[in-house]
């Protein structure tokens, strides 16, 4: 493995729509982040297993295990239990905020007001949190 290999950030995103995936996908590889791809709650806990990526994004509503299932299961593994998850989903009301929250998300945003920029610049951010 080459220096570089080793400062490139891997980011997860686990979401089910496929449209949004490749636009957030899309503007992350341009800006130098090694991205995975899960599009069911199921394959996300694992891909976040095998992977330990440096950042998650996670959706809510999903297939085979909902959002905060994967943050609870992710939060009680030793290898990704301090990894930083962002949920990102297209629901915001309080009760669903404030549990991803108490769950353990160190952030939860909403898809309509979160542009593939402000997901890309605030990697950063989050990873020194």
């Amino acid at each position: 493995m080459s220096v570089d290999d080793e400062q490139v950030i891997d980011v997860l995103l686990i979401e089910d729509d496929r449209e949004t995936l490749e636009m957030y996908k899309m503007k992350l590889e341009r800006d130098g982040y090694r991205v995975h791809l899960a599009m069911d709650g199921e394959e996300g806990v694992r891909r976040a297993t095998e992977l330990t990526p440096d950042i998650i994004f996670l959706d809510i509503r999903l297939p085979k295990k909902d959002g905060f299932t994967v943050l609870e299961e992710l939060r009680g593994q030793d290898s990704t239990a301090a990894i930083p998850v962002i949920i990102l989903s297209n629901y915001g009301e309080k009760e669903l905020v404030d549990r991803g929250l108490k769950l353990g998300a160190m952030e939860f945003l909403v898809k309509a007001q979160t542009s593939p920029i402000v997901l890309s610049e605030g990697i950063d951010e989050w990873l020194k949190e």
